[in-house]
């Protein structure tokens, strides 16, 4: 593909994100995404079209500038390319953000769709791999990859290690570590239990070989939430997750426990075999997609 297919497949990704967010039409998302992206995207538009059933015309139209591309030597189907512009959405701290946006497709007669999406800190992506060409190397997802991790079994290996908090494949930080000590924190509090299970997804991951032989892997999870509430008390279902509700929910009922399902991506830097160092997730994004009452 060319330079000019990637801007195309951006502005259609841009044209339709914004329909899509304007009508809140859950219908739109698969023609201009697929995988953990769409599975995400898809829930939050559900969640918002349930609290304003006629759209939200006053949504901020998402822009893109100064966008860069990277394309990877591929043989056969699937393929893929990153993606990466400057957008007129502003992080935590105040500064705007940059897109990373990993777009595939199954055949010729596919549009491109988006199938991760990432910011990583500072606006800079982890250093790729190129030839003369400027085309990136793509790293296979079996094992041999090369790396300490094969990117196929990445999604495995996450959800294993947030489990059970075994074994040193990743690095600590806030995904890791961190995110199981909060879980621990909120997993008995007065008059409510909750409990965690996460599992390995069937959403194809998309690796890129980085400068220093490791690789940069887009990949996603599921993790279940279950919330117990003790006798007598109830759970209320956020306004906001209302249009996630699986089944007949009567709002006067009494719940005392409920199931939530989440999809989560990551993107994180594998090191190569045999040169040391963790599995360190640089970004992570998810969202409810499913919440039933028990």
């Amino acid at each position: 593909m060319s330079k000019a297919d990637g801007a195309k497949a951006l502005q259609r990704f841009a044209d339709g994100f914004n329909k899509g967010n304007r009508e809140l039409n859950p219908e739109l998302n698969p023609s201009i995404e697929s995988g953990a992206l769409l599975a995400i995207d898809q829930a939050g538009i559900k969640a918002a079209r349930a609290l304003n059933p006629r759209g939200n015309p006053g949504f901020r139209a998402l822009t893109f500038k100064d966008a860069h591309f990277t394309v990877p030597r591929q043989k056969g189907w699937p393929r893929y390319f990153i993606a990466d512009a400057d957008t007129n959405r502003k992080g935590t701290d105040g500064s705007f953000r940059r897109w990373f946006l990993v777009f595939g497709r199954n055949g010729i007669d596919e549009q491109w769709r988006a199938v991760y999406l990432a910011e990583f800190d500072g606006n800079k992506a982890p250093k790729l791999k190129t030839d003369q060409d400027g085309y990136a190397e793509p790293v296979p997802a079996d094992g041999a990859s090369g790396l300490t991790v094969a990117p196929g079994k990445l999604s495995r290996s996450y959800a294993d290690y947030l489990n059970t908090g075994q074994g040193s494949t990743f690095a600590p930080g806030p995904h890791t570590d961190g995110w199981r000590a909060r879980r621990a924190r909120d997993a008995n509090l007065p008059g409510q239990r909750i409990q965690w299970d996460d599992a390995a997804t069937d959403h194809a991951p998309v690796a890129l070989r980085t400068a220093d032989g490791g690789a940069l892997v887009f990949f996603s999870t599921l993790y279940h939430q279950l919330k117990t509430v003790s006798t007598g008390a109830r759970i209320t279902v956020p306004p906001a997750l209302r249009g996630l509700i699986v089944g007949a929910h009567n709002p006067q009922q009494a719940i005392s426990r409920m199931a939530f399902t989440t999809v989560s991506m990551q993107a994180v830097t594998v090191p190569a075999e045999g040169a040391g160092g963790k599995v360190t997730v640089l970004n992570r994004r998810e969202s409810k997609t499913e919440v039933k009452p028990l």
